[in-house]
């Protein structure tokens, strides 16, 4: 989870793989439309144009946690074949999780969330013309979606995709794995949440789980729909024995394999999306019999802002063909401070890790600080843009949607902008503050690089990429480091490898130090960094010490920051104790400080800009 760095150059579709820069080959979309209800956000996707609709609608009932992260584009894909094939569906956002609104009362337990589910079929019907239902959930989703299946009428399937059956095993599964995510973030143990059950900077509520634990979907009396789809995970006995339970209750029952599972919810940033499971997901839902319906022309969705303390929030479509999708938070009293344009971090969603994104959005409107979050095209909610590689981290490419974003902020009159990001939104607010002279400001914690050497492969630096000897060091002297050594569970040839990698790098830089400026790479960097001053534009470094990212920013302007003194647009801070992601709360501090230090530079009145930008443009 750690390195999440990406990026590739724009390759010929006919000759190269996905994972070395295809273009994608899907025509360019509309982002799905925003919708709001009972505190939460919904996704609605009609059928696409030229279709014949079809006379069911499927209503997605996500999974939990990190599994939530990795499948958010996935989802997005299912829908868009879908809406090929005639037919619409909704997504939406349990409340307390992902955009929606928080300080709920979880005393309900499950309830909170059926009910959620419950309330988004119905604005499904309305949205849709459909009156019969399709559910697909996955992971926990299961267990919201059986909960809920007896108050949907007219539910013609639930397709379970590696469902959650035993809720007890689940929680079990979530410690382990939320363990392995932390000691990856390079963690302490004081450093993690033991409170509940919690992963990846997520908590899941403490009545919710409770009520979990005591989930055990093979002991159902009743099928929860008539025709049933279980996408069951071949190392899971309990998938195949749900189905059978599923079949002996009188459902008419179809087994798929979910192959490429795990590789889909390890990492948000390396995910492999199994799009052959789409597909047959798509065909099985077509293939449900099904009432043709008239195709009467339905005006887009209107989402209403979701007013929290001291926050409004409006899910909001913007560029071109409105092909972006963002939530705009704004204060309830007086705007302050400049607009913070957020910038998402590998393919994770525009809510953040952890919802950190949301979090910090919230608390800026407090200080009358709007912000925008969104997801870059083929990143999370936003569609692809025809002709660009399937990888975009790390690619020129994702300037474009910065400037789609800083000309809607504009249209709302929400100007000046500062960008903000972390590792690969970090560099992508860079290289756009570079490109983009509207921009005023730039708040960039742990950029692995500031320069993306052409051709470098994303998965390579993500798989192969090393920790810093500081994190190697630091983690060698823990008892627990040895106590996993012992047990095996520390792959130590690996770790030989990355330490000797970065024994060489070292070696190698001590040499070519002198002659830093010289290098293709230091002409870039040093360059980018002028052109920066000359503007006037203020940039805030912020890194976790021991970061990977402090090696490049080491070689070029020194641990101490002594090589930014000609920069002096620039300030540089390095957070003690703390990790790639940010995940104490004093390192989140940290990062909401400078947030509010950089917006509340700039002032509001939108002639002054106006005038430095024109300056700017007759320079």
């Amino acid at each position: 989870m750690i390195k999440k760095t990406a990026g590739t150059t724009m390759m010929d579709a006919r000759h190269k793989s996905p994972a070395a820069g295809e273009t994608s080959p899907l025509p360019q979309r509309a982002a799905s439309q925003p919708l709001t209800f009972d505190g939460t956000v919904g996704l609605f996707t009609p059928p696409s144009a030229g279709t014949a609709p079809s006379g069911v609608a499927v209503l997605f009932a996500s999974p939990w946690g990190l599994e939530e992260m990795c499948t958010r584009k996935f989802w997005r894909i299912i829908s868009e074949k879908l809406a090929d094939r005639g037919i619409a569906s909704l997504r939406f956002d349990y409340p307390g999780t992902g955009d929606a609104l928080d300080d709920l009362d979880f005393e309900g337990g499950l309830s909170v969330w059926s009910d959620s589910l419950v309330s988004a079929a119905a604005h499904l019907k309305a949205l849709s013309g459909c009156e019969r239902i399709v559910l697909v959930c996955q992971g926990l989703g299961a267990v919201v979606a059986t909960k809920a299946a007896d108050r949907l009428e007219d539910l013609a399937g639930i397709a379970y995709m590696a469902p959650v059956v035993s809720g007890r095993l689940h929680i079990r599964e979530l410690a382990v794995w939320s363990k392995v995510v932390d000691e990856n973030l390079g963690l302490a143990d004081e450093q993690r949440d033991k409170t509940g059950v919690s992963i990846a900077s997520l908590t899941m509520p403490g009545q919710i789980a409770d009520e979990v634990r005591k989930v055990n979907l093979l002991m159902i009396d009743r099928q929860a729909a008539p025709r049933v789809l279980v996408v069951g995970r071949a190392d899971r006995p309990a998938d195949t024995q749900f189905a059978a339970r599923l079949r002996a209750l009188g459902a008419d029952v179809t087994e798929q394999a979910f192959e490429g599972y795990d590789q889909l919810v390890s990492n948000p940033a390396i995910a492999r999306l199994p799009l052959p499971v789409a597909n047959k997901l798509a065909d099985w839902i077509a293939a449900l019999p099904a009432e043709a319906i008239s195709a009467a022309h339905r005006p887009p969705v209107q989402a209403e802002p979701l007013v929290g303390d001291g926050f409004t929030e409006t899910p909001v479509r913007f560029g071109l063909d409105d092909r972006l999708f963002g939530v705009l938070c704004e204060p309830n009293h007086g705007r302050a401070g400049a607009t913070v344009l957020f910038l998402t971090s590998a393919y994770d969603r525009h809510a953040g890790w952890g919802r950190s994104t949301v979090a910090l959005a919230r608390s800026l409107a407090r200080s009358g600080i709007p912000s925008l979050r969104f997801d870059t095209a083929n990143a999370g909610d936003s569609p692809p843009v025809p002709g660009r590689p399937e990888q975009v981290l790390y690619h020129s490419s994702q300037n474009a949607d910065v400037t789609a974003a800083i000309d809607f902020l504009q249209s709302r009159r929400l100007t000046p902008v500062v960008t903000a990001g972390r590792c690969s939104g970090a560099y992508l607010g860079f290289q756009a503050s570079v490109a983009e002279p509207r921009i005023a400001g730039n708040v960039s914690v742990n950029p692995a690089v500031f320069h993306w050497s052409p051709g470098r492969s994303v998965e390579d630096a993500i798989v192969n990429g090393t920790r810093s000897l500081q994190d190697y060091r630091r983690r060698a002297l823990r008892a627990e480091t040895f106590k996993r050594i012992i047990r095996g569970e520390v792959d130590t040839i690996a770790a030989a490898r990355n330490i000797a990698k970065s024994l060489g790098n070292r070696a190698k830089h001590k040499i070519l130090h002198a002659f830093r400026g010289f290098l293709p790479e230091g002409r870039a960097i040093y360059g980018a960094f002028r052109t920066l001053h000359q503007r006037g534009t203020s940039i805030s470094l912020i890194y976790s010490e021991n970061d990977l990212g402090l090696e490049q920013y080491d070689f070029y302007f020194g641990h101490d920051g002594v090589g930014l003194s000609r920069f002096p647009n620039v300030s540089a801070e390095i957070i003690p104790d703390a990790d790639h992601n940010l995940t104490p709360e004093h390192a989140r501090a940290a990062y909401l400080k400078a947030l509010r230090q950089m917006a509340f530079r700039f002032p509001l009145e939108e002639l002054a800009y106006s005038k430095t930008q024109d300056s700017i443009a007759a320079e």
